[in-house]
């Protein structure tokens, strides 16, 4: 099991082998985390995620999947992007949620990357209860057959660090 390390702040200045982008389906930015990834990390995340989007999910990426890309200018090496839930719209969100944070895991092991940040995937405009995905994304972490070994859930503000300790404890 990686240790699990809680951080508030701007996961786009982490110094980790990869960071995790909590993307949409269609990989091209957007707002919140996605925006700001792109936004610091530069034309360079783009390019590679139109890439995956002209060949191997020219659909869009499925909610639960994972993809890897250049971290471009950001200080982490790659990035990996998943989709998160929409909280209102999914039948079983916190499986999809789970899914997220492993399939992540898995996908940081193919990099090689020991360090990995993650963001509170979903709980932005995904509407996703901050208590309830912080014990679904601890508890998927906790869980994950993954050689990573560290994840730091760097989260926004106060409201959410806090709501990851409460889980860290449950």
């Amino acid at each position: 099991m990686p240790r699990i390390v809680l951080v508030e702040g701007d996961i786009t200045a982490q110094r980790v082998d990869a960071i995790v982008n909590a993307a949409n389906p269609t990989l091209l930015g957007g707002g919140g985390v996605d925006g700001a990834i792109h936004r610091r990390g530069g034309p360079a995340i783009l390019e590679a995620c139109r890439r995956i989007r002209s060949t191997e999910w020219p659909d869009g990426l499925p909610t639960g999947r994972a993809v890897a890309t250049t971290g471009g200018d950001l200080p982490a090496r790659w990035v990996i992007h998943t989709v998160g839930p929409v909280y209102a719209r999914e039948e079983d969100p916190a499986t999809l949620l789970s899914s997220c944070h492993t399939e992540s895991l898995r996908i940081a092991d193919e990099l090689e990357a020991a360090r990995v940040a993650f963001p509170a995937i979903s709980t932005g405009v995904y509407g996703y209860p901050i208590d309830e995905a912080a014990r679904v994304a601890v508890e998927a972490v906790r869980t994950a057959d993954t050689s990573a070994r560290e994840v730091r859930f760097v989260l926004f503000d106060a409201t959410a660090h806090a709501a990851f300790a409460r889980a860290m404890t449950g």
